[in-house]
């Protein structure tokens, strides 16, 4: 895996701020508060209950110094180590009632990260023998794209398009809107600049021939069995980046991979990753 490259700084601080804006309501944690004295300090560790990949000890690190800003942060491993339930993540000391009153927030931000960062890590894995790029989709929770295709990175995967704005993918309804595969590529080639790639997703090889002789520079083979997609590479021959999207899992990756597609796109890593169990123990 390569050198993660973390999320800029302001979209922890902004996300974790309305997280804990959310968390503390009018009156703030009303039970810590009638209960822990104002100055009392605390030890804790944030440890893994399964095994599985971790993501987001940024937003953890974020929600306990938004909280008391000289609280004392150890992170034992980092965004996309492997971890075994038990673990150590990360230790924190500082004020009670500001540990206590930034947990849920700190986990809720973890485990969602964590468990995107472990589907994902499963599936590269499963194709490591292969050149195949495992990516997600725009599949994300609105708000939270960056984070979560954050957690795709740190889990081992490529990011996909963020938006719609960043590169032009023609699926099958703008296809059927404008009356083909050809017409569609043309139209956006005269109205897109050099730097921006064009996509255009296919379903049968006649679309596929299509694609070729109008000049996509990325095609997205949909929910083609791995004899079918076997052909298509060979078709492809490298004059575009081949990519295998619908049906994917941890069991049929590899023969998707298999086949030689260059990218194999996936919705359901940032969709419906399980959350992992993570917790925070008192020393």
């Amino acid at each position: 895996m390569t050198d993660l490259i973390p999320l800029p700084q302001h979209i922890i601080n902004d996300a974790v701020k309305a997280s804990i804006a959310e968390d503390f309501g009018r009156a703030g944690d009303i039970t810590s508060d009638s209960i822990i004295p104002a100055d009392m300090r605390t030890k804790v560790a944030l440890r893994a209950r399964i095994d599985g990949c971790i993501a987001g000890t940024d937003f953890a690190k974020a929600a306990f110094t938004f909280l008391d800003r000289d609280a004392k942060i150890t992170v034992h491993l980092p965004d996309g180590s492997e971890v075994k339930a038990g673990d150590t993540i990360l230790t924190i000391e500082g004020n009670a009632r500001a540990v206590l009153g930034a947990e849920r927030v700190a986990l809720n931000f973890m485990g969602r990260m964590s468990g995107i960062a472990s589907v994902t890590r499963e599936i590269v894995n499963s194709v490591k023998d292969t050149k195949a790029r495992i990516t997600c989709t725009r599949k994300t929770t609105p708000g939270l794209r960056a984070i979560e295709k954050y957690a795709v990175r740190a889990g081992g995967g490529f990011n996909h398009r963020f938006g719609l704005d960043d590169a032009i993918l023609i699926k099958d309804n703008h296809i059927a809107v404008i009356g083909g595969v050809k017409q569609a590529i043309h139209r956006a080639k005269s109205h897109t600049g050099h730097m921006v790639k064009i996509e255009v997703e296919v379903d049968t090889l006649e679309q596929l021939n299509e694609a070729l002789e109008a000049g996509a520079d990325v095609i997205l083979l949909d929910n083609m069995t791995p004899e079918m997609l076997t052909k298509a590479v060979k078709m492809i021959d490298g004059k575009a980046v081949a990519e295998a999207s619908g049906g994917v899992t941890a069991k049929t990756a590899p023969s998707i991979a298999a086949t030689g597609v260059d990218v194999i796109s996936i919705g359901w890593l940032t969709h419906s990753a399980p959350n992992m169990d993570l917790g925070l123990d008192t020393l």
